[in-house]
């Protein structure tokens, strides 16, 4: 019975002679491809391809999230960016606004005195018209 190749080689292969399997130690892999018959040639270049494509596969999907997780952190800073810009306008607006409630303030108080001392000048008027009206009778 004549010993075949496996279908998928270790991949600890490539590391170096003391890092490979026992039953393939000895055996490099360009001694395996030339001992081994045309069809389990083609199964083991069939394997490797299988294996690559896997791996392109799984790398492109890495890379693709990666990119991803980079452009949502990118977009995280523009958004705080964002936010910190809009807080400092509204904290302008409300800084603002207590100004002008201090000013409305002050001019609340003004005009609370000078009612009051229209008040004044509509009574003393007023008792004016009833000392004129008495002198003129």
């Amino acid at each position: 019975m004549e010993e075949e190749t496996p279908l998928f080689l270790p991949l600890c292969l490539s590391f170096g002679p003391g890092d490979s399997p026992s039953s393939v130690r000895n055996r490099s892999l360009t001694e395996m491809m030339a001992t081994g018959t045309p069809e389990s040639q083609a199964r083991f270049g069939q394997s490797v391809k299988g294996l690559l494509t896997e791996k392109v596969t799984t790398c492109g999907t890495d890379v693709i999230a990666l990119t991803k997780q980079v452009l949502k952190g990118s977009r995280s800073s523009e958004l705080l960016g964002q936010a910190a810009r809009n807080m400092v306008l509204q904290e302008d607006a409300i800084l603002h606004s207590e100004d002008s409630l201090r000013k409305m303030a002050i001019i609340t108080t003004h005009l609370q005195y000078q009612q009051e001392a229209i008040q004044k000048n509509v009574e003393q008027s007023s008792d004016l018209q009833d000392q004129l009206n008495h002198l003129l009778k």
